[in-house]
């Protein structure tokens, strides 16, 4: 396991290797110094995840707050829409104001907070990717520039972001090479990811449905629709929030323990950790 760290809170004494101490001996006139090494050659080194993990977070704990005033807002809609289609509204004109008004805030504030959170989430997993090169380079299939770009490439960001999670959550493991232990084991992310596509599909849905709807009956169709994809969006934030506080802790609880001493095997075995 590689265990260069930085000054962040992880692992200060494994960031740098000491030099031996006392004056190091010239090589022998007849061998030539080795090349300098190219630039940009040192290897992954250790950052902590924990301050982009608190404010992920925080910015999810806001995107659950809006998803609840987007739930709010669509009963609000559909109801009036049933009365309405039903012939049972009595109010004012500016009912109907009101429940549109509700409805396009709901949005924009639907908008705004999940690009926040998209941007600072990204960011975090690209962290904690790079970290897992570090823990343990070799369970890792994918290079670290894909916990961005997997995202933004079709089809490849159905599966991709969960591949780049999955692995670095199992090199962020006490023993990523046995089975996890009980309380590592990654269940949770799978739930996460489930309900995130989900969300996706249900909104983008439900959100053409409403767009299209041009009666009160068709209205009433949609505000259903978007109901459910908001109340899944709030399940998927919150099996994010868990998500991130568990890998950010395991990286932290990884990164402390400082690094694994080698274990001596018989020759032959065929085996290196």
């Amino acid at each position: 396991m590689n265990t260069a760290s930085t000054g962040e809170g992880l692992c200060d004494a494994c960031a740098v290797t000491a030099p031996a101490a006392g004056p190091r001996p010239a090589p022998p006139a007849s061998v030539a110094p080795p090349p300098p090494a190219p630039a940009g050659a040192a290897g992954p080194f250790l950052r902590s995840p924990v301050g982009l993990g608190r404010a992920v977070v925080a910015l999810l704990c806001v995107v659950i707050v809006v998803d609840l005033f987007a739930v709010f807002a669509d009963v609000h809609m559909h109801r009036f829409a049933r009365d309405v289609a039903a012939g049972h509204w009595e109010g004012p004109v500016s009912g109907a104001e009101r429940a549109d008004l509700l409805m396009a805030w709901a949005g924009r504030l639907q908008v705004l907070s999940l690009v926040a959170t998209a941007v600072v989430f990204i960011v975090w997993l690209h962290r904690v990717r790079v970290n897992a090169a570090v823990f343990a380079p070799d369970v890792l299939t994918s290079g670290a520039g894909w916990a961005i770009g997997g995202w933004f490439v079709p089809v490849m960001n159905l599966w991709m972001p969960r591949r780049i999670a999955r692995e670095s959550w199992l090199a962020s493991t006490h023993d990523p090479y046995g089975p996890p232990a009980k309380d590592q084991r990654a269940t949770v992310l799978h739930v996460w990811w489930t309900l995130w596509l989900l969300t996706a599909l249900l909104g983008r849905g439900a959100g053409m449905a409403y767009d299209k709807a041009d009666t009160f009956h068709e209205i009433v169709g949609a505000t259903q629709l978007l109901v459910v994809a908001d109340a899944v969006s709030v399940a998927a934030a919150l099996c994010a929030i868990l998500v991130v506080r568990r890998l950010t802790a395991m990286q932290h609880a990884k990164a402390m323990r400082g690094p694994v001493p080698a274990v001596a095997e018989p020759m032959g075995s065929g085996h290196t950790q």
